[in-house]
């Protein structure tokens, strides 16, 4: 369904093309000119799991207000390959525009190899519906006869022209900079300020300046190139105040940098699709100073396998350093057995487990939310976890520092869920504050006197005090067994009783001390209320927002705390609601089934995506429409997306 444009302050910029011919690059340079601005950001990637040559594309969203998710349509599109065209030319707006390559027109849909054969079916179907050719002559036909804005761009034409204007004949095959060409035309067609332009590319820019001066160079040829050739279109992008403290961050970098200021001071990895990046990130700003007198370094380690990864952690946790573990899907797979080590052991470590689209493989550079039941039961036997999930950029920084105290208060592991939608996303935010992390190492124990020290001692909470190796009369033992108090092995069976009923009294202590507020965040309660978590909060957010405008309430509730369910305190919040609705990333509805395991009332109606790109605010506005209209079957598939 599209919808007109309205506001010049709210628009979707995507370009898309090859993989590895610098779409990324593109984006931060739009994103970070819009952003330079004062206008609010909210981006996403998408690319398939090769190195090189599949389609890729970047959406970009920009508003003058806060804005958490993208939308399904488009308002320009920016492409300078056929597959861009063929992908996107059809979502976007019928008073929307696209800018594109002069010299694509002619090619057919056969002779782009990338395209595969279901897409291409849906393609031609589409095409011969509207008698248009099956080429990109036909899309943009198709696209005129909607109303939409074409301009044709001779993009290696603009590089001549720079080549000649610049006498740097080398300029005319320097085809990388095409993307850059491609942001700065559609930038100036969008009334962008040509100096915060130029600002972002020297940005991205910035370790290489020579390569920053061509491409400010292409940039400004580029925008000129534009305001002179097409006329000015209705929808502008404007200076606005800028809101002080406010960043353009992506995601993975904000749990690095929550990393940092919670004083982990050891993480390490395999190399896995969308982990890597934060570990990569953390390697790069391995040394960093913290305010509130906290400076310190982060030592990283890429490993062979993830098996040896969480060995590492579980080591340098008993030395007493703060440690974790970045991984993905297969990769916390491997992790499964060390887990149930640390459990039995009661040894404080926290995994960062970016989902992702599963089984086996799967779509390994796709979003997806299929791991938590996984990472609620990974390992064998019955040993306590806590499973705690972010849902946004804001959320992820501040609790990392939560997961890294939970894990030291209740000594246990900590799988801290997030997500590649998550990791991928750059959007704007306010400027994270060290000073709002506590650090809170529970038990740990800088002196022990006297020679009976006990880890695993009995205590009232469950909470034994810990040693950590080298601490004078602190000596203690670890095993993959059953334990006495000393951690000596024991098969006695009243201590094995009372060992694991230790254990598993922590989970109790878990939902009495987690503050309320931590575990479910409760955005308002009505007679329709949506239950979900993770990254769904921000599409499901602007959605409400959607209906709210319509007069139409529905509630929201995110649940953070996923083990131990806190059941008595969603129980409460759900107090009164007559219809529930469940929103999450994967096929089985698996927070569904936690929902119909601890509630007295079952799950009303499941809207679903599992197709590995992440929901949109307008998929979501549609499917929770039909459910207040009573036009909705009880199971939603959303299906949007390239």
């Amino acid at each position: 369904k599209l919808k007109s444009f309205v506001q010049s302050t709210d628009i979707t910029w995507v370009i898309g093309g090859p993989q590895g011919s610098g779409v990324e690059t593109a984006a931060n340079i739009f994103a970070g000119a819009c952003a330079g601005m004062g206008l609010k950001i909210f981006g996403k990637r998408e690319f398939y799991s090769n190195i090189k040559g599949e389609h890729s594309y970047f959406a970009v969203r920009v508003s003058d207000k806060k804005i958490r998710s993208n939308i399904n349509n488009i308002t320009m599109l920016v492409a300078f390959d056929a597959e861009t065209l063929f992908r996107h030319a059809d979502d976007v707006y019928p008073d929307g525009a696209i800018v594109y390559d002069s010299e694509l027109v002619q090619i057919k849909a056969d002779e782009v190899s990338t395209l595969d054969e279901e897409y291409k079916s849906r393609l031609t179907k589409l095409l011969f519906s509207k008698n248009k050719e099956l080429t990109v002559q036909g899309m943009i036909d198709l696209c005129k006869d909607k109303g939409v804005h074409l301009y044709a761009v001779s993009f290696k034409g603009i590089l001549a022209n720079l080549s000649e204007e610049t006498q740097n004949p080398k300029i005319k095959t320097m085809f990388r900079m095409l993307n850059v060409i491609a942001v700065s035309v559609s930038l100036g067609l969008l009334g962008l300020p040509p100096a915060t332009l130029l600002k972002s590319v020297e940005s991205v820019f910035s370790t290489k300046p020579q390569i920053a001066e061509v491409n400010k160079q292409a940039a400004n040829h580029s925008y000129n190139f534009a305001t002179v050739k097409f006329p000015k279109l209705k929808y502008t992008l404007p200076v606005i105040t800028k809101e002080p403290n406010t960043i353009l961050v992506q995601g993975y970098q904000a749990t690095g940098i929550g990393k940092i200021a919670c004083g982990c001071r050891f993480q390490s990895y395999y190399p896995i699709t969308p982990a890597s990046d934060e570990s990569v990130f953390l390697e790069s700003n391995e040394v960093f100073e913290v305010t509130n007198n906290r400076p310190g370094s982060t030592i990283v380690v890429q490993t062979e396998d993830e098996i040896s990864a969480i060995g590492m952690v579980i080591g340098a946790s008993l030395t007493g350093a703060r440690s974790a573990t970045s991984t993905s899907g297969p990769g916390f797979s491997l992790m499964a057995e060390s887990l149930g080590w640390a459990g039995i052991n009661e040894v404080p470590i926290v995994v960062t487990l970016y989902q992702r689209s599963g089984p086996s493989t799967g779509l390994p550079t796709r979003h997806g939310q299929d791991d938590l039941m996984f990472a609620i039961h990974a390992g064998h036997g019955d040993f306590p976890r806590i499973v705690y999930a972010s849902g946004d950029i804001e959320e992820s920084f501040y609790d990392t520092g939560k997961c890294f105290n939970f894990a030291e208060i209740f000594q246990m592991p900590v799988i801290h869920m997030m997500d590649k939608f998550i990791a991928s996303t750059v959007a704007t935010c306010k400027r994270f504050d060290p000073n709002l992390i506590t650090i809170d190492r529970g038990k740990l124990l800088e002196k022990i006197e006297g020679d009976d020290y006990k880890r695993f001692a009995f205590t009232e909470d469950g909470i034994s005090p810990r040693s950590r190796l080298g601490l004078e009369n602190g000596i203690f033992w670890n095993t993959g067994d059953e334990s006495d108090e000393r951690g000596h092995i024991s098969e006695d069976p009243v201590n094995r009783v009372q060992k694991m009923d230790k254990r598993a009294s922590k989970l109790n202590l878990v939902l009495k001390t987690i503050p309320k507020e931590d575990q479910v965040v409760s955005y308002g309660v009505s007679e329709f209320c949506v239950v979900s978590w993770g990254s769904n909060k921000g599409p499901i957010l602007d959605a409400l927002e959607m209906l709210k405008k319509e007069g139409l309430e529905v509630g929201f509730i995110q649940i953070k705390l996923l083990q131990p369910f806190p059941t008595d305190h969603v129980k409460s919040l759900l107090k009164g609601v007559k219809t529930i609705i469940d929103i999450e990333a994967n096929q089985s509805a698996q927070l569904g089934s936690l929902l119909n395991e601890h509630l007295d009332k079952k799950v009303d109606y499941y809207i679903l995506k599992y197709t590995g790109r992440p929901m949109t605010c307008t998929e979501i506005y549609d499917s929770l429409k039909k459910i207040l209209e009573n036009k909705a079957e009880k199971r939603q598939v959303l299906t949007f997306g390239a």
